[in-house]
């Protein structure tokens, strides 16, 4: 074992890698692009929730992570292991939902905080006295019995048996800290603040009364109390809180308006005598996790009870795979029924890839089959190289099923609390623990990394191969309009007709209007082919599955679009026309340069670039109007406006049709950075383990790591 020595430029490579990570995008539908999405979100998790924060804090207390199938007895092993009922356990499945997490009263603020879990709001319930003083209280909040409830970001020491605390919206609907005596030792928060009156919290036979009402009365506090005695009557108590005016209110002795109960108040599951009422701290559908503290759990060790990994809803399985990426030790949880289940299985290949400090425990295993059973899980575990992981059994007892207590006999999980209370205990065995997790994973970069990298490279190829469709189809587009053009197209139907009346007194203005109607014709049919074309390429391509080529280019537009540029182009002819006119009147050049109006001259010019072929008297007949030179000058510059005009049309709806890849923000270097942010963070890592560093540590530490790996081996072989 090598002691890991971290300096801040590994930290630095590390941050610059995950920003990395975070700006790599998949968004195209191809085979693995879905992979590469689950594999750099777990990796964001593991760097933000668990790799940064441990190397940036080693000595934070062990967390144990205690994840597994639903109905494996996660909940009720945490409970046993502290020794009373923290986290629901029962029958009904998934019954976690709200993951749990206990510590020590003194690591109580390695947890309070952002260092971890960051995206989860905290909500934490400390242990107290009936008539003690409470460590941990916020000011403004909500009545509360014999436990405070806060919310990461508020909390302070205050004064006051089990007063209540809650942040956030609390202050703003409890207004300030004028306490209550309640009749049970407890705190109701009174309102100092205009018109708020204060109101005693009155607790109920098995919860929380209410709180922190809106009107200024007293009064009410009783009448809400009444409420809460009726709704635990018809059984409303032992499901949901019932809300007051100002979603505070009475809880119950389930879960709280965090799950969407009571005007939108944050509240922890509740429980016999510590149902929690927090007062909009936590808002509705936020994410949080339950913090409780315990000092009959070692210092220096934190268990986390979490959501099952197979659950049937999605955020559960999604948050559980995070909770288990920021855990210094996987505590995988399996039964004697469901112990070859490929859900388990694909967390321990996962936990071997990542070289993470693991331990299984096979629960509910029979007396009668529990030396098989235990026999079969051993090779098993064998086979797949982790006959080495530390094994655990727990029989089948009537409290596994979470009835009576909840609570297994502490004979039954002596074993695997010895082993994490060693762990943590131990600063040899909890520092190599953490160390072995955390060198596992940033160890596992290098073959991570080049797989987001290979699928990112992929993402942009397969951008660059539907763009290229679309381009391919518009270049042949702009080649059609220039055959098109250069064979007279465009001088057909009514602008044929118009050219014939123009010999005879017809109007140029008219001749110029049927032109500019067959050139916007002729553009249109152009792009709705190449359209076609593209969107039969694409329909072709994997890649394009999810893409709209037409829709969000807003395609049934495009012949007003381009009849907006070749009107411009129109104007800018006639312009053009008007100023050699202009010149070939003051050089008297032409026969009838003195007479010749300039819509003439643009009409004709018109006609001689557009025609093609079938206006050669275009191009003669300007000539005798301003001259032989000028004439020909007009059709040069004419014929380069032309060109630009429609270069300009076809180029802007072809960027229209790439709209939707270029909202798909697929970078074009997001492979190189990722591939040059992973080769940093190699050369720190380097840097960080020089050779000869296992011969310069101490010799009593490398004996103490002997003796742990020593007794692992005997509670393996156990």
């Amino acid at each position: 074992m090598v002691t890991l020595d971290v300096r801040p430029r590994l930290l630095d490579a590390l941050s610059v890698l995950r920003n990395r990570v975070d700006a790599a995008r998949f968004p195209l539908p191809l085979r693995g692009a879905a992979r590469a999405r689950r594999n750099r979100a777990e990796l964001l998790a593991q760097l933000d929730d668990y790799v940064i924060p441990r190397l940036r804090s080693p000595q934070a207390p062990l967390l144990a992570v205690i994840g597994g199938s639903t109905g494996a007895g996660k909940s009720t092993l945490v409970n046993s292991l502290v020794g009373r009922r923290v986290s629901e356990a029962g029958v009904l499945r998934p019954t976690t939902r709200t993951p749990v997490l206990v510590c020590h009263p003194d690591d109580l603020h390695w947890f309070a905080g952002p260092r971890v879990l960051p995206q989860l709001a905290r909500v934490w319930v400390p242990e107290q006295d009936d008539g003690g003083e409470g460590e941990y209280a916020a000011g403004g909040g909500l009545g509360r019995g014999d436990y405070g409830v806060g919310v990461h970001g508020v909390g302070g020491p205050a004064a006051g048996g089990g007063r209540a605390v809650v942040g956030g919206q609390g202050a703003r609907m409890a207004h300030g800290a004028c306490a209550e005596r309640g009749p049970h030792g407890g705190h109701g928060v009174g309102a100092c603040q205009e018109g708020h009156g204060g109101a005693h919290g009155v607790v109920g036979a098995r919860g929380v009364g209410a709180a922190g009402c809106e009107a200024s009365e007293a009064s009410e506090a009783s009448e809400a109390s009444e409420v809460y005695r009726e709704r635990k009557a018809e059984g409303a108590a032992e499901g949901y809180g019932c809300g007051s005016a100002v979603g505070g209110g009475a809880a119950g002795d389930g879960y709280g308006a965090y799950e969407g109960v009571g005007g939108g108040s944050g509240v922890g599951p509740g429980r016999e005598g510590s149902a929690a009422a927090a007062g909009g701290g936590a808002e509705a559908g936020m994410l949080t996790v339950r913090i409780e503290t315990d000092p009959a759990l070692p210092s220096g060790l934190a268990l986390l009870d979490a959501p099952d990994i197979d659950s049937l809803v999605a955020r559960n399985r999604e948050l559980a795979a995070e909770l288990i990426c920021a855990a210094d030790v996987w505590v995988l949880v399996t039964t004697a029924a469901r112990y070859a289940d490929a859900v388990p299985w694909h967390l321990l290949r996962t936990a071997k890839e990542y070289d993470v400090t693991l331990v299984t425990v096979l629960d509910r295993v029979p007396h009668q089959i529990a030396t098989d059973i235990s026999g079969r899980y051993a090779e098993l575990l064998q086979r797949a190289g982790l006959g080495h992981v530390p094994r655990f059994t727990i029989p089948e007892l009537p409290e596994s099923a979470g009835g009576g207590s909840g609570l297994l006999p502490a004979t039954a999980v002596a074993a695997l609390r010895g082993w994490l209370e060693r762990h943590a205990q131990d600063p040899v065995a909890r520092a190599a623990a953490a160390e072995r997790t955390a060198a596992g994973v940033i160890a596992s970069l290098r073959s991570r990394l080049p797989a987001l990298a290979g699928a990112a490279a992929a993402q942009h190829a397969a951008a660059l191969r539907l763009a290229g469709r679309v381009e391919e189809a518009y270049e042949r587009a702009a080649e059609r309009v220039r055959q098109e053009v250069a064979a007279g197209e465009v001088l057909s139907g009514d602008a044929r007709a118009h050219w014939r009346d123009h010999g005879l007194d017809g109007r140029s203005d008219e001749l110029l209007d049927a032109l500019t109607d067959g050139l916007t014709s002729l553009l249109t049919c152009a792009v709705d082919e190449a359209d076609e074309r593209a969107a039969e390429a694409w329909r072709r391509d994997p890649a394009a599955a999810e893409v709209s080529l037409t829709a969000a280019a807003g395609a049934s537009g495009a012949g007003g679009r381009l009849g907006v540029i070749v009107r411009r182009w129109r104007r800018c002819l006639e312009e053009l026309a008007e100023e050699e006119t202009r010149e070939a009147r003051a050089g008297q050049a032409g026969e009838r340069a003195g007479s010749v109006e300039p819509e003439e001259s643009a009409a004709l010019l018109a006609t001689a670039l557009l025609g093609g072929r079938r206006a050669r008297t275009a191009g003669e007949n300007l000539a005798d109007l301003l001259g032989a030179q000028t004439a020909l000058r007009l059709c040069e510059r004419g014929g380069r406006l032309l060109a630009i005009y429609l270069e300009r049309a076809l180029d802007g709806e072809r960027e229209r049709r790439l709209a939707p890849l270029d909202q798909l923000t697929v970078p074009l270097d997001q492979q190189a950075e990722l591939i040059a942010a992973l080769s940093v963070v190699q050369k720190e890592k380097q840097k960080e383990k020089p050779e000869g560093t296992e011969r310069e540590r101490p010799r009593e530490q490398r004996q103490a790591e002997e003796r742990a790996r020593a007794m692992e081996k005997e509670e393996v072989s156990g």
